[in-house]
C-alpha cells in the first residue's frame, strides 16, 4: 500500500506539473498576441500621425501662399489707388484748365476788343469826329457771328475740344440760320470723335437731318460709315457709304465711299 500511495502521489504531481506548463504557455501566447496587437496599433498610430503631419504641412503651405497672395493683392490695390488718385488729380487739372479756357472764351466773346481811338485832326487841333460804331449781331454786348466762330475755331485747332464744343453750341443757339451753322454742328461731332464715337455718330446724323443740302452732309455720312466700320458693323458701313454715292455723287466723299465699298466687298 505505501508503494501504491507513492505512485499515486507521483502521478498527481506529474499531472499537476503538466497543467502548470499548459497555463504558462497559454499566458505566453496571450502576451505575444497582446504585444503584436500593440505593435499594430502603434504602427497605425504612427501612420496616422505621419499623415496628420503631412496634412498640417500642406495646410501651413496653403496659409503661407494665401498670405503672400494677400500681401500682393494689398500692394496691387495700393498701387491702383495711387494711380487712380494721380488720374483724378490730372482730371481735376484738365477740368480746371477747360473751365479757365471756357471762362476766357466767354470773357472774350462778351467783351470784344474796343475800337481804336479816332485819329487826331492836326489841321484844326482837335479830334476828328468818330463814326458811330455798328451794333454787333446777336444783341447788345454780344460778339458777332464772325468773331464768335473764329474764336471758337481757334480753340478747336488748339485741341481744346471741350471748350470748342461749348462755343460751337453757343454759336448754333445764337445764330441757327448762319451759313456756317452746318459747319459748327459738324465740328461738334468732330470734337466727340476721338473719345466718344457714339456721341459723334449722333451729331453726324443730326447734321445730315438738319442740313441735308450742305457740303457737310456727305462728310457726316462718310464719317458715320467709318465709325460703323470701326465697330465691326459692315452692313451699316455699306449703307452709309451707299447713301453718300446715291445722295452726293459729285462730292469728294463719293470717291472715298466708293473705295470703301469695294474694300468691303460690295
Amino acid at each position: 500500500m505505501p508503494r501504491v500511495r507513492r505512485a499515486l502521489i507521483l502521478v498527481l504531481g506529474l499531472c499537476s506539473g503538466c497543467a502548470l506548463r499548459g497555463d504558462v504557455r497559454k499566458v505566453e501566447l496571450q502576451v505575444e498576441a497582446l504585444r503584436s496587437e500593440m505593435a499594430r496599433s502603434d504602427s497605425a498610430r504612427r501612420v496616422e500621425r505621419d499623415s496628420l503631419a503631412r496634412v498640417l504641412v500642406a495646410v501651413q503651405a496653403t496659409i503661407s501662399a494665401e498670405q503672400n497672395a494677400l500681401v500682393q493683392i494689398r500692394g496691387d490695390i495700393r498701387s491702383d489707388l495711387q494711380a487712380v488718385q494721380q488720374q483724378l488729380m490730372a482730371l481735376q487739372e484738365l477740368t480746371g484748365q477747360s473751365q479757365q479756357r471756357l471762362s476766357e472764351l466767354r470773357s472774350r466773346l462778351s467783351n470784344p476788343s474796343p475800337a481804336p481811338p479816332p485819329p487826331v485832326d492836326t489841321t484844326t487841333g482837335g479830334a476828328a469826329p468818330a463814326a458811330a460804331p455798328a451794333a454787333p449781331s446777336g444783341g447788345t454786348g454780344s460778339p458777332g457771328p464772325d468773331q464768335m466762330y473764329d474764336l471758337t475755331m481757334q480753340q478747336y485747332r488748339r485741341g481744346s475740344f471741350t471748350t470748342a464744343r461749348l462755343g460751337f453750341r453757343e454759336f448754333l443757339r445764337l445764330y441757327p440760320n448762319d451759313e456756317r451753322a452746318s459747319d459748327a454742328l459738324y465740328y461738334v461731332g468732330e470734337s466727340f470723335a476721338p473719345e466718344n464715337p457714339d456721341s459723334a455718330s449722333a451729331v453726324y446724323q443730326d447734321v445730315v437731318k438738319r442740313f441735308p443740302n450742305s457740303p457737310r452732309a456727305p462728310s457726316a455720312l462718310y464719317k458715320l460709315g467709318l465709325l460703323a466700320q470701326q465697330r465691326g458693323d459692315k452692313a451699316g458701313a455699306r449703307t452709309f457709304f451707299a447713301r453718300v454715292l446715291a445722295g452726293y455723287p459729285r462730292s469728294d466723299e463719293a470717291n472715298l465711299a466708293r473705295d470703301r465699298l469695294q474694300a468691303l466687298g460690295r
